[in-house]
């Protein structure tokens, strides 16, 4: 057994809100939720003395699981007074950052911005009871439409085209596939990064992409099969081309 299998186990809790209503785009939430675990890494409470900085250690001294769980109406609002950052998407459709009201056509809304709530590490059975009654399930989210182009000088985190992942567990997933690109990048690159507001994109690979991505020498994220997916299994390879970290390098 590794020094890292020993050790108390910590997950790092990240809240979803889906309200009936409206909820949000399943690419801006993935990419959130994304964004989200990169901001709670680099936010200045998880670092040196800050009062996060020895749960953040504590968790990615061991395997770095998330969970994602989803509210709405009072949970949401619960949750999201609890000591944590929250990231809004940038919304979907038209890059607006306020949600449509009904279209002449259809007199549907369009989905709303995806909010996503980060939470420093817990242990793994230290739940608190805001958190422990959300639901895992639930988190099936559809896109209006295909997602647009990746934007320039963004990061891209390729989904292997091979798996069906709920949403939830793929945002859990992007979360793992965004840390692993942070701790590859130099300090220069990580610093350049957040201070953009750290763009990125999640999209689907085709499998001549996948394949051309595997073959590299890029960030790789491999299940540990706790939930949907067989154990060992690639489920997202980040890459970062305005920083040298490129399939084609």
């Amino acid at each position: 057994m590794s020094s890292s299998d020993e050790k108390p186990e910590f997950v790092l809790p990240l809240v979803v809100r889906i309200e009936r209503a409206a909820p949000p785009a399943r690419t801006d939430a993935l990419e959130t939720a994304a964004r989200a675990v990169l901001t709670i890494l680099s936010d200045e409470r998880s670092l040196g003395e800050g009062p996060w900085a020895q749960a953040m250690t504590d968790w990615q001294d061991a395997r770095i699981r998330k969970v994602v769980r989803r509210a709405r109406g009072a949970e949401w609002r619960k949750a999201a007074g609890l000591p944590g950052i929250t990231v809004t998407g940038p919304a979907t459709g038209d890059g607006s950052n306020e949600t449509d009201k009904a279209d002449e056509a259809g007199g549907t809304e369009r989905p709303a911005p995806a909010e996503v709530h980060v939470f420093p590490p817990i242990p793994l059975d230290g739940w608190p009871k805001e958190l422990a009654k959300l639901q895992v399930s639930g988190t099936d989210l559809d896109d209006p439409a295909e997602p647009g182009p990746v934007p320039e000088g963004a990061a891209v985190l390729w989904l292997n085209p091979r798996l069906d992942m709920s949403a939830g567990k793929t945002m859990a997933q992007a979360g793992h596939g965004a840390q692993l690109l942070w701790w590859r990048l130099p300090d220069p690159a990580r610093a350049a990064w957040r201070a953009a507001g750290f763009p990125l994109a999640v999209r689907t690979a085709s499998p001549e992409r996948w394949a051309r991505l595997s073959a590299g020498d890029l960030p790789v994220v491999r299940d540990a099969g706790f939930t949907e997916i067989a154990p060992g299994s690639n489920t997202v390879i980040s890459e970062f081309p305005a920083a040298g970290l490129s399939a084609d390098a």
